[in-house]
């Protein structure tokens, strides 16, 4: 949290930034997946990448370079992220005319949850630790219901 920011502030921040992140991820699924139609799906990730890569180089013209010079710090197992960015827009490829954005979403957002669930309450990967209880289970399990509603129709 920066100096002088409330709780309130920094979280109504964190969810503002989550959600947009949330609609870019909304757009990019069904994008991702027309594209993939178009070109294959190994060839849209390769497309989408580099469309990120261009962009985030632009973006790192203006601040400098930031933080990249101290790539080096980071563990070589967080490197693995862009990996598994192919393997995301190779799911969005392949679920996207199967099941629906909808059920897509649901399926991926359900994973996440699961899967950050553990993470939260092992601290995998130096994340604070959250215990899972009986809240998490129950809504991790009315999850598993709306994915299997949602998709199977």
């Amino acid at each position: 949290m920066v100096r002088g920011e409330s709780k309130v502030t920094a979280l109504l921040l964190a969810l503002a930034v989550g959600f947009v992140g949330g609609m870019a991820v909304c757009f990019q699924g069904p994008l991702a997946s027309l594209m993939s139609e178009k070109i294959g799906s190994l060839e849209s990730a390769f497309v989408i990448h580099l469309g990120g890569t261009v962009a985030a180089g632009m973006l790192l013209l203006f601040v400098s370079g930031g933080g990249l010079p101290q790539w080096r710090s980071v563990p070589w197992y967080a490197l693995a992220s862009g990996v598994l960015g192919l393997f995301l827009i190779f799911a969005l490829s392949y679920t996207i005319p199967r099941i629906g954005v909808t059920g897509t979403y649901a399926v991926i957002i359900s994973a996440q949850l699961l899967l950050g669930s553990i993470f939260d309450h092992f601290g995998v990967f130096g994340v604070e630790v959250r215990p899972f209880d009986l809240d998490r289970a129950l809504a991790i399990g009315v999850l598993g219901l709306g994915v299997w509603l949602v998709s199977s129709r």
